[in-house]
């Protein structure tokens, strides 16, 4: 089973920066459309950025110019450095991972995951 692991949320000040690390223990992450979506306390899972086997991103137009996603696949990481973070961004973080196949769907963060973590908290107080 394909498990990604989050870390790196914490607490800051609106203004503030963080960033959040997924690890794709056991499985080649460079096989893997990575991407985070976010849960706030009120709302359903929403996309953040996805970033494709190639470094292709994709972001939702809440976090434009604010937040930058990578992956290393040396290191068998993916990231998100959140800059300028707004109370609005306060959720629960989700890394999620979908394998590339063969004329399969893009990564984008229409098309979703098939694997998720358990959710890195992150808090911004005004």
């Amino acid at each position: 089973q394909v498990l990604p692991v989050e870390s790196g949320g914490g607490s800051v000040q609106a203004g503030g920066s963080l960033r959040l690390s997924c690890s794709l223990d056991g499985y080649t992450i460079s096989d893997y459309c990575m991407g985070w979506f976010r849960q706030g306390a009120l709302g359903g899972r929403v996309g953040v950025a996805t970033i494709s086997t190639d470094g292709n991103p994709d972001y939702a137009d809440s976090v434009k110019g604010r937040f930058t996603v990578s992956r290393d696949n040396d290191k068998n990481m993916m990231y998100l450095q959140m800059n300028n973070l707004e109370p609005e961004d306060s959720a629960l973080y989700y890394c999620g991972a979908r394998k590339k196949t063969g004329g399969g769907r893009p990564c984008l963060i229409r098309y979703g995951m098939h694997y998720w973590g358990g959710g890195a908290q992150v808090t911004i107080s005004s």
